[in-house]
């Protein structure tokens, strides 16, 4: 082994988004000190939405699963994404000291190279060939364990992803694009011999080799260590949560992200709020929802309350930014 990293590869033979996401969950829960674990899976008909987005602004909810097709949220940040088989999953699970996005990324990168692909890693979370996506990349950890996963496309029915997908005209707008199928691409499109059976051996191979593991291949068999974790996933609350009536909202894109604020006022307090968000760090944004609940609607409480949490540098820019904006709303 590498630097006494021990690997592990685990592959899924469910389609259900919602059985898949909660063994990712389980495998967080039970990595342990020093190992990495590739996790390998598909989804059929499905749109993913990020933890802290609105499903209602995101997609055709309604139309999407009258179609037969199913919703499910994940615990990363980031945007919506559609999931048919034509498209392939990674997970990478470590223990936080084991995270490494640069060599996980090589992983990916070394896989589809070997398939003729000639990539690179753009911006906050897109793998791209030539200036179009591919793969789109989110991240999550906890107190001691990480994962970073994302999508790849090789075969994605793009009628379905652009039917049912909405992106925001500020989103598109910011990124100069005219939809969302203008500025993504199926890796079969570039190469007709790749499949997914294909790239999946790629990637286990690539795996293996950086991380100078075993190629060992193991399948998901016993269920009743997910049953809660996938009550959880295909619960009407996990799914689209709480959407009362708001007495203020505000919105705004910054770089990193749209922050969609939402309040409810009681006596001058905030008796309740929801924050939507396609920021990459979803716990931040759920920090800063429990830090405003139940404070004074005033500039001094709410910039109190955002200077208490704890957090890297570069989030304490994003706070920073967070704030300038409200001043210019709340004064």
């Amino acid at each position: 082994m590498n630097n006494n990293i021990s690997t592990k590869i685990i592959c899924s033979t469910s389609y259900n988004p919602w059985h898949n996401l909660a063994v990712e969950e389980h495998l967080l829960s039970q990595v342990k000190d020093n190992e990495i674990i590739l996790y390998l899976w598909q989804n059929e008909n499905t749109i993913v939405i990020g933890r802290n987005q609105n499903p209602w602004k995101e997609c055709m909810c309604k139309d999407f699963e009258e179609d037969g097709g199913k919703i499910a949220r994940r615990l990363s940040g980031g945007g919506a994404v559609f999931h048919d088989i034509g498209n392939l999953n990674f997970t990478f699970v470590m223990d936080k000291k084991s995270y490494n996005l640069e060599k996980q990324l090589s992983v990916i990168l070394k896989a589809v190279n070997n398939l003729g692909i000639n990539a690179k890693f753009s911006g906050r979370n897109d793998i791209l060939v030539g200036e179009k996506k591919f793969s789109g990349n989110a991240f999550y950890e906890k107190e001691n364990a990480s994962y970073h996963h994302g999508t790849i496309l090789v075969d994605a029915n793009m009628d379905k992803l652009s039917k049912y997908l909405k992106v925001s005209k500020e989103k598109i707008a910011s990124k100069g694009i005219e939809s969302v199928c203008s500025r993504v691409v199926n890796l079969k499109t570039i190469n007709d011999n790749i499949t997914i059976e294909k790239l999946k051996e790629s990637l286990i191979n690539s795996f293996v080799e950086i991380y100078k593991g075993d190629l060992n291949i193991e399948y998901i068999k016993d269920e009743k260590d997910i049953q809660d974790l996938y009550k959880k996933y295909s619960s009407w609350e996990w799914k689209y949560g709480q959407t009362p009536k708001f007495d203020i909202n505000f919105v705004n894109r910054f770089k990193w992200g749209e922050i969609d604020l939402n309040l409810n006022l009681k006596n001058g307090i905030i008796d309740s709020l929801v924050i939507y968000s396609d920021a990459m760090n979803s716990v931040l944004i759920k920090d800063i929802e429990n830090e405003l609940l139940k404070i004074p609607f005033k500039m001094e409480s709410i910039c109190k309350k955002l200077n208490n949490i704890r957090c890297r540098i570069d989030e304490k820019d994003m706070i920073f930014e967070i704030e300038e904006w409200l001043k210019s709303k709340i004064g």
